[in-house]
């Protein structure tokens, strides 16, 4: 399949050339990978290829596969303007962010509530979209229904399901949280976008 058709199938239409054009400057490859519960999409350089790898989860709405898409081929001009020398959310890449997304900031490509986030998370960005809830929350208004939410929504002492599994949250950490298992009582660090089912019994 062509990397045009590609992107007609995950982003908004109006953004599909800009999302090409990245790739053939850039010659990065680039990647649909199945839901990972722990990112929704990552930047790679091999050493040993010399190549740059970007890969997106499958299963986010058009305007938060787009964010995702961008936000990580800012990673990318980052290493290659600074290598490993930036912080991998400094100043260096929030400003490639910023200068990435620009060509498809505007209501052509996005709608005005997801446009009016965008524009107030880009003064200052952060590690990933779901950092900002106000921002989160309008992109989930596009996601198909589910009755899943993101480990976020669940209250300490909540117990939900996850991969099979049922776990009480204990603690949060920064971007993951502190939850035990059940019936092994183990406990595990689980990133806080992770999508979950709540247990209300």
């Amino acid at each position: 399949m062509k990397t045009e058709d590609v992107f007609k199938r995950f982003v908004p239409i109006q953004a599909v050339d800009y999302c090409v054009k990245l790739i053939d400057y850039f010659g990065f490859e680039f990647k649909i990978k199945k839901n990972r519960q722990t990112k929704l999409g990552d930047y790679r350089y091999s050493h040993q290829t010399k190549k740059h790898t970007i890969t997106i989860n499958n299963d986010l709405n058009p305007y938060a596969f787009l964010v995702t898409y961008l936000h990580e081929v800012a990673h990318l001009v980052t290493f290659d303007e600074h290598g490993r020398k930036a912080a991998p959310h400094g100043t260096e890449w929030k400003n490639n962010f910023k200068r990435v997304a620009k060509p498809v900031l505007n209501e052509e490509v996005f709608p005005p509530p997801v446009l009016l986030a965008l524009t107030n998370y880009f003064k200052n960005p952060k590690a990933a979209s779901c950092s900002d809830p106000v921002l989160y929350n309008i992109l989930r208004q596009f996601d198909e229904p589910t009755d899943e939410i993101p480990l976020s929504k669940v209250s300490i002492g909540e117990l939900f399901k996850f991969q099979g599994s049922s776990y009480l949250k204990l603690e949060k950490k920064r971007t993951r949280s502190v939850c035990q298992e059940v019936d092994s009582k183990k406990r595990y660090l689980i990133a806080e976008i992770a999508r979950v089912r709540p247990i209300t019994e």
